[in-house]
C-alpha cells in the first residue's frame, strides 16, 4: 500500500537553490504539495509554469510576492495564486520563512 502519511522528521531538505530547500508532502497524479524553507534575502525568481496552477501559502515570516507584475507582502496566513503561465516570483523579507506550495497536476520535475 502506498504511504498515506507525511511525518516532517523522516523527511530531509532538499536543497534546490542558494538558500531555499524543499521537503515533498506528498503527492498524488493529480496534486503536489511542498514545504519551501527560505533564508532571509533568497529569491524565488520571476517565473512561469505552462502545465501547472499553484497555490503558494505562507506558512511563516514575511515575502514580497510579485504576481503579474503586480508586488505585495504577504504574512503567515495569506497566500496567492498563479495560474497556468501566469508569472510569479518571491523574496523572503526574514529569516525561516515558509510557504506550502500546492501544484495541480503534480509537479513530476520535484519527484526522486
Amino acid at each position: 500500500m502506498k504511504d498515506c502519511f507525511y511525518e516532517d522528521a523522516r523527511c530531509p531538505w532538499i536543497d534546490i537553490e542558494p538558500g531555499i530547500r524543499r521537503k515533498i508532502v506528498g503527492h498524488t497524479p493529480n496534486l503536489l504539495a511542498a514545504v519551501v524553507l527560505f533564508d532571509k534575502g533568497a529569491v524565488g525568481t520571476v517565473h512561469g509554469h505552462a502545465g501547472h496552477e499553484q497555490i503558494a501559502y505562507v506558512l511563516a515570516g514575511a515575502f514580497e510576492v510579485e504576481v503579474e507584475g503586480e508586488k505585495r507582502v504577504l504574512r503567515a496566513g495569506d497566500a496567492f495564486i498563479a495560474d497556468k503561465n501566469v508569472r510569479h516570483g518571491v523574496v523572503a523579507l526574514e529569516q525561516g520563512s515558509r510557504l506550502l506550495d500546492v501544484f495541480s497536476p503534480r509537479r513530476d520535475d520535484f519527484i526522486e
